[in-house]
């Protein structure tokens, strides 16, 4: 789906399930509206009551109606009170949910281009922007609409002569509005901007925060941080005086233009033109309506039009390469895995693998070794995640991976990295990723992956901490393996996963996954221990993004080939 279309939908969100809510909430503003211009007629008919002006009202009538214009300031506070929260609650949780679902129908690839603080500041800073300036404004601009027209049709009814010079003097705080409000959307885009920059700089600093010690880098990232920081902050006091300084100026013409209408209906009134001291009162009570709409709507406007550019500012980025339905379904690997001529660049000209051809029978395990930067990792992403930019075929039983549909790659292949996401949940829901199983099944895999004694100790609804503080390398290791087990993929890939972890546990791990009988294995793995090696069906041994040679371990070492260089070289 393309960006506007996903705009669209997230504008949306705002009102779907909700217009009962908005509908009570609009209506509260409008009454709020008609309450307002109801008191300066109030004003009016009290001042010229107690001046004994002719056509007043009499006193008990007027007791009477301010009675009931109590009674109706309660009824609208109450529908304001129950209906404008319930409305902004549920828009906003809405439109999350609606910006997730997207994100999760992104293909991997795709979701990795943008950095992860655009999605995070998109749902938090920009989200409180939108809120603040678009769905709640909403309701201020009704208001605001609504006493305008409502005033100048009563100021009409009462002089035209003094209405005409109430337009006229108005125009003075609308101008000072409209000169500053495309600055103040300008502002309110920028400020987001600094606010992506600042959340990715703060998500680096934290996760980093091992290394940042390691290498004594405290004094330079406190830098760093103070230069983001103060960006940052510069940046939203521009915003802030520009917003101050239309508030000033439209505070001090609408003075002016009040005291104008003041001093102009003074003259009418001693000059007996029709004005009574009521409607003088009035009159300056009634130009607010007509100066604050003047004044505010050009920034009112400005700040609704930033606010909605930041919705489309997450469109973008949730746009682009989705996750496509359909295609074929293989439930899993009966046969081989198959490369043909398999080429692949990040930058043009420069390939990472080239010209790959091997076969990979199904149940096997094989090991991918070779020096840094041989093209292993790469042509482990391939096998799970298919680059629409990659040369040649990887055929799954004879089906083209590309050709698949993603959630039949997803359930058919399992990936364990060098470090295992771990949400801080249960071990219980880290295992089954939130979804319900039955007990007999969990402990089946539990104990497939050698989590008896993890469980034993802390029970399954032991937290785990945020990303996996409370484990170890290895417990992490296992919970991925657990996962794999459960949602019965038959071909697990592990990229580097026990390069983190000491030379016992890694070990251990290493024989986890050659001890999982039925599922095709392949192992990039750096350790060139002969012990476990030798239980691998087969090596490929990668130089230079090329296969350059395959076999068993024997095999390799007969051989006196590049695996032997390298294996005499880590020994």
């Amino acid at each position: 789906m393309n960006a506007d279309s996903i705009a669209r939908e997230l504008r949306g969100s705002f009102y779907r399930k909700n217009r009962l809510a908005f509908a009570a909430a609009a209506l509260a503003s409008l009454l709020n509206a008609v309450l307002s211009l109801i008191l300066s007629w109030l004003m009016q008919q009290l001042i010229d009551a107690a001046a004994g002006a002719p056509g007043a009202l009499p006193f008990g009538v007027l007791v009477r109606a301010c009675g009931g214009f109590f009674l109706l300031i309660f009824c609208g506070a109450a529908l304001l009170f129950c209906a404008k929260p319930r409305f902004l609650a549920a828009a906003m949780e809405q439109y999350r949910n609606c910006a997730v679902s997207y994100l999760m129908q992104k293909s991997v690839p795709d979701f990795q281009r943008p950095p992860s603080a655009a999605y995070l500041s998109a749902l938090t800073n920009d989200a409180a922007t939108i809120e603040n300036d678009y769905l709640t404004q909403q309701f201020a601009l009704l208001t605001k609409l609504c006493c305008f027209a409502g005033a100048l049709a009563m100021m009409l009814a009462y002089s035209a002569p003094l209405t005409l010079a109430a337009l006229v003097l108005a125009q003075l705080p609308f101008a000072a509005s409209l000169a500053a409000g495309n600055r103040l959307a300008n502002a309110t885009r920028l400020v987001s901007d600094c606010n992506r920059d600042f959340t990715a700089f703060l998500s680096d600093c934290l996760n980093g925060f091992p290394v940042i010690r390691s290498f004594r880098a405290e004094i330079e990232i406190n830098k760093r941080f103070a230069a983001e920081n103060h960006r940052l902050e510069q940046q939203k006091r521009t915003r802030l005086q520009l917003q101050t300084l239309l508030e000033s100026a439209g505070s001090f013409t609408g003075v002016a233009a009040q005291l104008g209408v003041f001093l102009l209906g003074t003259w009418l009134a001693l000059s007996g033109r029709g004005v009574t001291p009521g409607i003088v009162i009035m009159f300056v009570n009634l130009m607010n309506f007509l100066v604050e709409p003047l004044a505010e709507l050009p920034s009112l406007l400005a700040a609704r039009k930033a606010a909605l550019a930041l919705v489309q500012k997450l469109a973008d980025a949730l746009a682009g390469q989705t996750a496509q339905p359909g295609g074929q379904t293989l439930p899993q690997l009966n046969e081989q895995i198959e490369l043909r001529q398999v080429s692949y660049s990040y930058t043009p000209g420069k390939p990472v693998l080239n010209d790959l051809s091997v076969r990979l029978e199904a149940g096997r395990a094989y090991a991918v070794v070779g020096a840094s930067g041989g093209g292993k990792s790469t042509l482990l992403r391939l096998l799970h995640s298919p680059e629409s930019g990659a040369d040649g075929q990887i055929l799954f039983d004879g089906i083209d991976i590309r050709a698949l549909a993603s959630e039949s790659l997803n359930d058919l292949v399992s990936v364990v990295q060098q470090n295992v996401f771990v949400f801080n949940a249960s071990i219980r829901d880290n295992i089954t990723m939130f979804r319900a199983f039955p007990d007999k099944t969990i402990n089946e895999v539990i104990c497939r992956a050698h989590l008896e004694e993890l469980v034993a100790r802390r029970g399954l609804d032991a937290l785990c901490g945020e990303g996996g503080s409370k484990l170890s390398g290895g417990e992490k290791q296992r919970i991925a393996i657990a996962r794999a087990l459960l949602k019965h993929s038959s071909i697990f890939l592990a990229d580097e996963a026990t390069a983190a972890l000491d030379a016992q546990t890694a070990h251990e791990i290493s024989q986890d996954i050659l001890s999982l009988t039925g599922i095709t294995r392949v192992v990039v793995t750096h350790r060139l221990e002969a012990s476990l090696l030798q239980e691998y069906d087969g090596i490929l041994v990668l130089k230079d993004g090329r296969l350059a040679e395959t076999g068993t371990f024997e095999e390799l070492v007969r051989r006196g080939g590049y695996f032997n260089a390298l294996y005499t070289l880590a020994h």
